[in-house]
Order: structure tokens, then sequence, then C-alpha cells
């Protein structure tokens, strides 16, 4: 493929995925309570200690429940570490398998 045409690619759709992303809104986390029409509300630092009162106590009624990170879940960390193990591994092991033969292999090897 001709390097010009390549690279002017290459800058167009970087230049179009830049204009783009000014348009992206973000949305961050608001203080307050969304009312029945949508408006947000205010949301006191008492609200906030109260809530998270609530929460300390919950958590010390019921110890066994542990933190809440699931780390053997699929969702949790231990499961998505052996997720993407897997499917890496079995990547790499495709590419391993398939390098020991063909036709740039080592002559007397395999």
């Amino acid at each position: 493929m001709n390097t010009k045409i390549l690279l002017a690619a290459s800058l167009i759709a970087v230049f179009t995925i830049g204009i783009h992303a000014e348009n992206a809104i973000a949305f961050a986390q608001y203080m307050g309570n969304v009312g029945s029409e949508g408006q947000t509300g205010s949301y006191t630092l008492e609200e906030a200690l109260e809530i998270q009162t609530r929460r300390v106590e919950a958590a010390n009624a019921n110890p066994s429940s542990g933190s809440g990170t699931p780390y053997i879940d699929a969702n949790g960390v231990v499961g998505a570490s052996v997720i993407a193990a897997a499917v890496f591994g079995g990547i790499a092991g495709a590419f391993f398998i398939r390098g020991r033969s063909g036709k740039y292999a080592a002559m007397g090897r395999g």
C-alpha cells in the first residue's frame, strides 16, 4: 500500500476522532437527590454523614458479609485475572504451536 495514502488516512482518522472527542460530555458524580422531574436537590453534609453512619453500622452488624468486593466471582479480581490469563494464554499457545511448523520453521526441529 502506498505509504503516503496510509499516512494521510491515519492523520485524518486522528483529527476526526479529536474533533468528535471535544463534543463528548463527562457526567461527573453530582451532589444531590434526584426529584420526580429529574431535578437535583441539595445533598447536605448531614445527609452524607447519616448515610455513611448507616453503612458503617450495617457493616459492623454483619461482619461475615465482607467488603463487598467479589474476588472469586467472574466480575471480581481473581475471576477477571483467570479469564484474561485463559484468553491470552490460549492465544499464545496457538502461536507457539503454529510457530513450530510451517514454511519458516528451522530445519531439523520438530
